[in-house]
């Protein structure tokens, strides 16, 4: 019984130990692509990202959002011309992880708690 505590002891703490890599600072600027299902369908929004300027192309649209950086791996994007209330409100964006060519995240819209998550590639 002690030894299957202490092997159970010694596993979770190896396992909380864990962090996932995060590189994130690659992945401020570029070219990028997003693939998501809704209502079945496979979508694919594709973007430009500069330091502090979000281009997004969806849909044959094309749509600007500003980029305030928090730190290497969470910042706020804010659309410059939204065409409704709902897209008024900034997006917290946070990298979870990363990998050479992309990165998971998880978003929300800033002050609500429900988050969703994606991953996003890098293409350029």
């Amino acid at each position: 019984m002690k030894k299957r505590f202490a092997l159970i002891f010694v596993l979770t703490l190896l396992a909380s130990c864990y962090q996932p890599v995060r590189n994130c600072s690659k992945f401020k600027t570029g070219e990028f692509s997003f693939t998501t299902v809704v209502d079945g369908k496979e979508l694919t929004t594709t973007f430009v990202r500069t330091s502090d300027i979000e281009i997004d192309y969806f849909a044959g649209k094309r749509d600007t959002s500003s980029v305030r950086w928090i730190n290497d791996c969470e910042y706020i994007i804010k659309k410059l011309n939204p065409t409704n209330k709902t897209e008024e409100k900034s997006i917290h964006m946070k990298i979870l992880s990363t990998t050479d060519s992309s990165y998971t995240f998880e978003y929300s819209i800033v002050g609500e708690t429900k988050k969703n998550k994606g991953t996003v590639l890098k293409t350029n």
